[in-house]
């Protein structure tokens, strides 16, 4: 794969010191904040040349003694409880939107409007309607944008991609994903923002379905067609201040059936109900000539079958370590069968983006532009549109 597109550091790039500096102003200090932060601090020593050297400028959250805490922890220059004047510090480059989902839009339109390149947690906002004027905003600045699609940037994930770009797996029939978690299973667990339509916008859809959304968008193309059901197994759960109980007006899980524009067909699924599934994110594509399946509780592998495969009695499934020089990032960390984790997805994801703000390559298509954000939503609409209806609905951008 050509290096202008991200996959490793470029040939020629300037060492550590002559790097040109990004600098970074994050909302939010919690999960997401920490994996930024984390991705942030070992871009430069293990995308080495490094294109970027990134300066952590800002942090900014509600609560300011956490705020505090969290800037001593990972090494921000300053804090703020206000993101407008985060947004208005001048060494401020990047707005980093690691907020929940109801400080997505706002924030980042209004980082746009100041002229910072916005990157922005997913789902890119609670309603397409909502991601249309981010995407707006983002485009009328010319700044540039991209949504944390992380899974995009695992190895394995690339690879995939890859193949079937080549052709090898031909036409494509079958695209079959699933997300399945546990975390809310006990009808006890309290009613956290997450289980808050007006905060989080969807359930399970948005929180975990928007990534296997976005991985069939990215791996088989554009959906053209959804029917789905979605289902609330614990209509009210406890307050997290103690005080009565509140009721979940979110999707605890969900299916769906997809139908896409090169003819291939789908089935998406997604749950926080699955005892036993950690962070069970599973695909599996069928074409004419093969089969791919990924499992994110083995990210480092990749299983492909061939089908016109010989000799004919050792056919089947192939366990793929994808942890070669040759691989997607791999020159970039261990030798081969030293895997990497989860949060190595999020250094891979800020160095694409970094090279796309220096002019090296573009963030799509291999990268979540707000365009992929915006569809992402579109087609998030459309299944809960196609479970109030009972009926299948078009996909329409």
């Amino acid at each position: 794969m050509p290096e202008e597109v991200g996959f490793t550091t470029m040939a020629g790039a300037k060492a550590e010191g002559s790097a040109p500096e990004i600098g970074v102003g994050m909302l939010g200090y919690a999960f997401m904040g920490k994996a930024h932060s984390n991705a942030l601090k070992k871009l430069p020593y293990m995308m080495y040349p490094p294109i970027a050297i990134p300066r952590l400028q800002a942090i900014c959250g509600r609560n300011e003694g956490a705020t505090a805490e969290a800037a001593k922890r990972f090494g921000y220059a300053k804090t703020y409880t206000d993101w407008r004047k985060l947004i208005r510090d001048k060494k401020v480059d990047v707005f980093d939107n690691g907020g929940p989902n109801d400080t997505h839009a706002v924030p980042s339109i209004a980082a746009a409007k100041a002229g910072k390149h916005v990157f922005c947690e997913k789902p890119l906002a609670r309603t397409a309607s909502e991601a249309y004027k981010m995407l707006d905003a983002v485009q009328q600045a010319g700044v540039q944008h991209m949504v944390a699609f992380n899974y995009r940037f695992v190895p394995a994930i690339v690879q995939a991609r890859r193949l079937i770009e080549s052709g090898a797996l031909g036409r494509i029939f079958h695209f079959r994903a699933v997300y399945l978690q546990e975390w809310i299973i006990d009808p006890n667990f309290p009613k956290i923002w997450r289980l808050d339509a007006k905060v989080a916008g969807s359930g399970a859809l948005g929180d975990l379905g928007a990534h296997v959304i976005d991985l069939g968008r990215f791996l088989v193309g554009e959906p053209s067609r959804v029917m789905a059901m979605t289902k609330t197994f614990v209509p009210e759960r406890p307050m997290p201040d103690g005080k009565g109980m509140g009721k979940v007006d979110v999707d605890d899980a969900f299916v769906s059936l997809f139908e896409f524009e090169n003819g291939a067909v789908g089935t998406v699924e997604a749950s926080r109900f699955c005892h036993g599934r950690k962070n069970y994110n599973c695909i599996e594509i069928n074409g004419e000539k093969g089969s791919i399946r990924f499992n994110l509780e083995r990210m480092n592998e990749l299983e492909v079958f061939w089908a016109g495969e010989d000799p004919k009695e050792t056919r089947g499934f192939h366990d793929v370590l994808v942890t070669e020089s040759f691989h997607p990032y791999w020159e970039n960390w261990w030798p081969h069968g030293h895997i990497i984790g989860w949060e190595h997805t999020f250094v891979h994801e800020f160095n694409h983006f970094f090279g796309a703000i220096l002019g090296k390559w573009k963030v799509e298509p291999y990268g979540a532009s707000f365009v992929d954000g915006y569809r992402n939503a579109v087609i998030c609409d459309a299944i809960v549109k196609s479970s109030k209806t009972g009926r299948a609905v078009d996909v329409k951008y």
